[in-house]
């Protein structure tokens, strides 16, 4: 079951997977986690949340329209692989498709781009790195 979840209960499962349980919960938290146009999304397994994704308003440089990134998707390494990121994503496709959102955009971690380009993302650079958490590539999903 996806649900629409708070800033704060993303923090355990962003820290063990995006962190390798490396940091303390509130080194976890994002800018823009608590403005009002972010919103986060869990999928729930037997009440247990095992997916997570944040999505904060913001543009991406020159593009135009209304658009939002997508930040800390993440999945409990035991339900990987089951399409729960798919489903989730999907999810907030729809959602965004609502809130007439042109576009998506994310820092997608190299090892997750083919994750990505599978739900119709187009990589937008090379890749580049992010210190403390590796090589990534934006890549730009058109919603409208």
């Amino acid at each position: 079951m996806i649900r629409f979840i708070r800033a704060e209960d993303t923090l355990p499962v962003r820290n063990e997977i995006l962190r390798d349980g490396k940091l303390n919960l509130e080194q976890c938290r994002f800018t823009g986690d608590e403005d009002p146009e972010s919103f986060h999304l869990g999928y729930f397994a037997d009440e247990k949340l095992v997916c997570i994704a944040t999505f904060h308003a913001r543009g991406y440089i020159d593009f135009a329209g209304k658009a939002y990134q997508l930040r800390g998707m993440a999945t409990l390494a035991a339900y990987q692989g089951k399409g729960i990121g798919n489903q989730l994503l999907n999810f907030a496709i729809v959602y965004l498709r609502g809130q007439n959102v042109n576009y998506l955009w994310c820092n997608g971690r190299v090892p997750a781009v083919k994750f990505y380009l599978g739900l119709g993302f187009e990589p937008v650079t090379d890749i580049f790195e992010i210190p403390g958490t590796g090589p990534h590539k934006v890549l730009y999903l058109k919603i409208k």
